[in-house]
């Protein structure tokens, strides 16, 4: 995550902190405030966990000049044994070759 987006966390967090202490003013200790504050403060460990050990990046998607080949050749049919074919209308048939 580049530093922008972590910048904007801690703002939203911040902003998020302050309602919740209006909500906590207005309402008091109830269970609901509790657990909103408990996520808040869970959000804001697990930012601060995934600032100081970021995990690895995905990779690229691969672009259109990037292709798989898939071989037209006909596949090993005995992988196939046994196999059930529902949902496709004609369940344990004999299996042609």
């Amino acid at each position: 995550m580049i530093p922008t987006e972590i910048r904007d966390l801690h703002r939203s967090i911040g902003a998020l902190r302050h309602h919740m202490t209006t909500l906590q003013t207005q309402y008091g200790d109830v269970d609901a405030v509790r657990r909103m504050s408990n996520d808040l403060d869970r959000l804001e460990i697990d930012l601060h966990d995934f600032e100081h050990a970021p995990p690895p990046l995905l990779q690229a998607k691969l672009g259109r000049d990037q292709v798989i080949y898939v071989p037209d050749s006909k596949s090993d049919e005995s992988a196939w044994l046994g196999a059930q074919d529902e949902g496709l209308g004609f369940h344990s048939r004999e299996r042609t070759k």
